[in-house]
């Protein structure tokens, strides 16, 4: 059973993955506006594989015989200057999203909690994964400019294609069903 200030931190970061799909979604209602198909793909990748993070914890909180809680989720920005100001806020979100997962992990080793440990493990290094493709992007764009680099980037982003997990990752053995 999970201890109740892990119950509700998990839970918690449910609603962030939420929102950092919604996020996503948003900027790639952005990206199409500005005809980025490619970014736009790009992101959407990104919100889907947001949802399965937030199943990853779902599934922890159920597995482990807590009751997961879901909130409200903060309506995101709409509006970005600039595809570059758009991926400097992608990267200033993962940075946060590493820090809430760090933050997980010193509760988990807090309250002795391996299991949430172990399946916080993957999400630590998911998110140096996060933090580095944002990065690549992101420099990509800034040396890119406008004009012909950034359609030769946007071309590039489309080829991003969604991979589900396999059944299990980020998951505890034995904790409850790997919901994804």
């Amino acid at each position: 059973m999970l201890d109740p200030k892990m119950r509700k931190a998990i839970n918690d970061q449910v609603n962030a993955e939420l929102y950092s799909s919604y996020l996503y979604l948003s900027m790639a209602a952005y990206f199409h506006s500005v005809d980025l198909p490619g970014f736009a793909n790009w992101v959407t990748v990104q919100a889907q594989e947001e949802l399965v993070h937030a199943m990853k914890f779902f599934g922890h909180v159920v597995g482990r015989g807590g009751r997961a809680e879901i909130d409200a989720i903060q309506k995101p920005p709409a509006e970005w200057k600039s595809p570059e100001a758009a991926f400097r806020n992608v990267l200033e979100h993962e940075e946060k999203v590493t820090s809430l997962i760090h933050a997980l992990v010193d509760l988990a080793l807090k309250l002795k909690d391996h299991a949430t440990n172990n399946m916080l493990q993957w999400f630590v290094n998911e998110q140096i994964e996060e933090e580095a493709n944002a990065t690549k992007v992101l420099q990509s764009l800034r040396l890119a400019g406008q004009g012909t680099g950034l359609f030769l980037l946007d071309r590039e982003l489309a080829a991003r294609t969604f991979t589900m997990p396999p059944a299990g990752a980020g998951t505890a053995a034995g904790n409850g069903p790997a919901v994804a």
